[in-house]
């Protein structure tokens, strides 16, 4: 993406919020609509879901995100399969750290969605998700291609053939990722432990 010309980056931002919204809306009842390894990692790191529930979670992205791009390939024959590259005045270490903000104000954004004591729930909630990777996409697409999810990354680079910089998506991603959903429980909407449940604890001694 980086170098595409400023329509082609609209169009690509608001394909991917509204691709995202949808998706979220359509699955999170069924299977929380992480369509993302580095939400699933942050739910992991915070206790949300378990270790063998998220490795499953990853495979299932993995595979998902290979068979898309294959699909793409068999029906563009000829057409080159896109990937995502940083920007040639980027190193690896500048590109990782935008992917890590990135990813970090959208695993944020989902946090703050999917939370029952907030308003934000119903379909406004994935638009807000969705709205939140459009605009990343606009802010970081012509440096780092704007990924924010390790699986579209691994899946691209796996049918084209190209692996360079991988890293870049993975690491930037699973850190903010995993910093954005502790800093959200813990610090700025800690879970709060009712008034009946807390005195039973202090009695027992718990």
């Amino acid at each position: 993406m980086p170098g595409a010309d400023p329509s082609s980056l609209v169009a690509v931002a608001i394909a991917n919020a509204f691709a995202l919204s949808s998706v979220v809306y359509v699955a999170a009842n069924i299977s929380g609509g992480h369509v993302n390894p580095a939400v699933t990692f942050s739910l992991a790191v915070g206790g949300h879901i378990s270790l063998p529930t998220a490795l499953f979670y990853w495979i299932s992205q993995m595979l998902a995100s290979v068979m898309a791009c294959l699909l793409l390939r068999v029906a563009t024959v000829g057409q080159s399969l896109p990937t995502y590259m940083i920007a040639e005045e980027m190193t690896g270490f500048g590109a990782t750290i935008i992917e890590g903000v990135l990813t970090f104000g959208l695993v944020y954004t989902i946090y703050a969605a999917g939370d029952p004591r907030r308003s934000l729930l119903g379909a406004t909630g994935p638009l807000a998700i969705g709205l939140m990777a459009g605009a990343n996409v606009l802010a970081a697409g012509p440096f780092s291609g704007g990924s924010m999810n390790p699986a579209c990354a691994f899946g691209s680079a796996v049918i084209a053939g190209r692996f360079k910089n991988q890293a870049v998506y993975w690491v930037g991603p699973l850190i903010g990722g995993a910093v954005a959903g502790l800093l959200y429980d813990n610090v700025v909407f800690p879970i709060q432990v009712p008034d009946s449940i807390r005195g039973i604890s202090d009695n027992t001694g718990l």
